[in-house]
C-alpha cells in the first residue's frame, strides 16, 4: 500500500469511526487541535487500523504523531 492509499484508508477510518467530515481531513491537520481527537480516540484508532496491519502494533510508535501525515508516515510501511 502506498502513502496515498494509506491516507485514503486512514481518512475512511476517521470518517466512519470518529464521525469526522471527509472534507475536514487533510495531511496537515493536527490530530488533537484540528480534529479534536483525544488519547482515548488514539487508542480506538490503533484498534481500527489493526485490521490492516499484520502483527503487533507498538503503541509507543504513535506517541509522537501530531498530524494526519505523521500517521500516514508511521502506518504506510506496516500496512498490507
Amino acid at each position: 500500500m502506498n502513502k496515498d492509499e494509506t491516507f485514503l484508508k486512514l481518512k475512511e477510518i476517521l470518517v466512519s469511526e470518529f464521525e469526522l467530515a471527509s472534507e475536514d481531513i487533510s495531511p496537515e491537520k493536527q490530530l488533537y487541535a484540528d480534529l479534536d481527537l483525544d488519547s482515548i480516540d488514539a487508542v480506538d484508532l490503533v484498534v481500527a487500523v489493526k485490521e490492516f496491519i499484520p502483527g503487533r502494533i507498538e503503541p509507543a510508535l504513535f506517541k509522537d504523531a501530531r498530524t494526519v501525515q505523521d500517521l500516514v508516515d508511521l502506518l504506510q510501511p506496516l500496512m498490507v
